[in-house]
């Protein structure tokens, strides 16, 4: 009964334009904004951060991030983990070269140089698509995991392989390193995290937008009416890959501290992120929040009650987990292709006719 936008009167095209159009939705918005930054940091402890938190904040800019390559542009994407590799590789490197520079400009940066590398392995999206572009993603995917274990540069010749991220501060608070607290890391994270997500959507809703939803729905007509295909598709593997890598390089310093390439950034890290913009609702931005809530959440849940209230073995409860999320690609695939964000869409109609008839 509150959902409504009768008397929710716009006066202006700016306000008709506005990402909530309705005043219940920009203030739902602001709550929750108030709650991430001003509640949850006082509640927070080190078991929510590390096992919910900075996992979803970090996963949904690389949802996002390859939302608008595959589910805006509809360039299929299979090099997700290299990419965040790439951000993370850079992240180090910069940290380690300028330890004096802000920790926000090492991830910026990071970000910027992944999207040129994003948009190098982008250019055979001129002449491939579909299944071809997905095998020439996966390529980059093992050439980029490749390189980084081959070539000792990378790693500034440790012995190990690996690369820890050193402690840097951010107005005197430590963000990385082992002496960081949860609450500054989450809300190092969630900074990112929402200036993504409203760059992204006022990209998705402009010019730049509609040329990739443009080549996405037909290519040769889109090319037809006068959009570039070449500035196209490479806009949207430079600024996919650019959130990709800001990504990589908050999993690598912020949440886990030292990765090896190959575990942290492998096939698998592609393939889950893949499946949480499936799973969310491809062209989306609600939808790489929402798919990256499910997948995050579900492990956790699964062993709540799985392993620790029904006792069974962690192997059944990893295995449950692994039938879960393939039933849920293949029924939003059959029955529900843009996912649990047509459902909310759908649940938000209805509560604004209720109680009338649809």
């Amino acid at each position: 009964m509150i959902y409504r936008e009768a008397g929710d009167f716009h006066t202006s095209y700016r306000e008709d334009n506005q990402t909530f159009p309705i005043r219940f939705d920009r203030y739902r918005y602001y709550a929750v904004l108030a709650i991430a930054f001003v509640v949850i940091p006082f509640f927070i402890n080190d078991y929510w951060a590390n096992a919910l938190l900075l996992p979803f904040l970090i996963y949904s800019i690389a949802a996002i991030g390859l939302n608008i390559l595959t589910g805006y542009c509809g360039q299929v994407s299979l090099g997700t983990g290299g990419f965040m590799a790439v951000g993370a590789y850079a992240c180090y490197k910069l940290m380690t070269a300028f330890p004096e520079v802000s920790m926000f400009i090492h991830v910026i940066l990071a970000g910027g140089i992944t999207a040129g590398v994003g948009m190098l392995f982008g250019l055979p999206s001129l002449r491939i698509k579909g299944f071809y572009l997905a095998v020439a993603t996966l390529a980059a995917q093992f050439f980029l995991v490749w390189l980084f274990n081959r070539v000792p540069w990378f790693y500034n010749y440790s012995a190990s392989g690996q690369i820890s991220a050193p402690e840097r501060t951010v107005f005197g608070i430590a963000v990385t390193g082992p002496n960081t607290e949860s609450w500054a890391t989450y809300l190092f994270c969630l900074i990112f995290l929402v200036a993504s997500a409203l760059i992204a959507r006022n990209l998705t809703r402009g010019t730049l937008g509609r040329t990739w939803m443009a080549i996405r729905d037909m290519d040769i007509a889109a090319e037809i009416i006068g959009v570039n295909p070449l500035r196209a598709k490479l806009t949207a593997f430079g600024i996919s890959s650019f959130f990709v890598g800001v990504s990589g390089a908050l999993f690598f310093a912020v949440y886990l501290g030292a990765v090896e390439v190959g575990e942290a950034f492998g096939i698998q890290k592609s393939f889950l992120i893949l499946f949480m913009v499936i799973i969310g609702g491809l062209g989306s931005i609600f939808g790489s929040f929402a798919g990256a809530a499910f997948l995050v959440l579900l492990p956790v849940l699964l062993k709540v009650v799985g392993a620790d209230m029904l006792g069974w073995p962690t192997d059944i409860v990893a295995h449950f987990q692994l039938i879960i999320v393939g039933a849920m690609i293949v029924l939003f695939l059959v029955l529900e292709p843009h996912g649990l964000a047509q459902l909310w869409r759908v649940a938000k109609e209805k509560l604004r006719l209720w109680p009338f008839p649809h």
